[in-house]
């Protein structure tokens, strides 16, 4: 039987990974939603004006929007489909990636109800990269816990 840990992360892994081709697949055609794919591209429109920087290095609204959605629908198929390490990375990269979506909400002044799913996703994402990070410390501790028993029954010995 699996552990709680396992199904835990399986579960995650999988809601997340849908969740994020779900939206990637919304900034990048409007087949699923054309409401919601029209509501994406005045809102990425917003983010290139408010930040110039943008521009300035050859990053449109367009692009921004394409790399956005591209990066959200890779990491989200590997955390459905990929078993191991990249699960990690690609959770890593869209935390990253809700970061930046939460910087672009603040820097034009949505209300909270406009980015609230970003947060939301954002802290599954982290306790989802903590959970997979702790069960591999565990057997390091567990290892060094058994030596520390061992020298102090050692000493317990040499002492009576």
């Amino acid at each position: 039987m699996a552990s709680p840990r396992t199904v835990t992360i399986v579960a995650l892994s999988f809601a997340l990974g849908l969740f994020f081709v779900f939206m990637g697949t919304i900034k990048l055609t409007p087949r699923l939603s054309k409401d919601a794919y029209s509501e994406m591209k005045k809102a990425y429109k917003s983010y290139a004006k408010a930040l110039p920087a943008l521009k300035k290095i050859g990053i449109s609204s367009v692009l921004l929007r394409k790399i956005i959605g591209t990066l959200e629908v890779g990491c989200g198929i590997v955390l459905t489909l990929v078993p191991g390490r990249p699960k990690d990375l690609a959770n890593f990269i869209l935390l990253l990636v809700m970061l930046a979506v939460l910087f672009f909400h603040q820097l034009v002044g949505d209300p909270l109800k406009r980015y609230a799913h970003a947060l939301v996703f954002g802290i599954l994402l982290t306790c989802r990269l903590l959970i997979a990070r702790q069960g591999e410390d565990r057997p390091e501790r567990e290892e060094r816990r058994e030596e520390q028993i061992t020298a102090q029954e050692k000493n317990k010995v040499k002492v009576s």
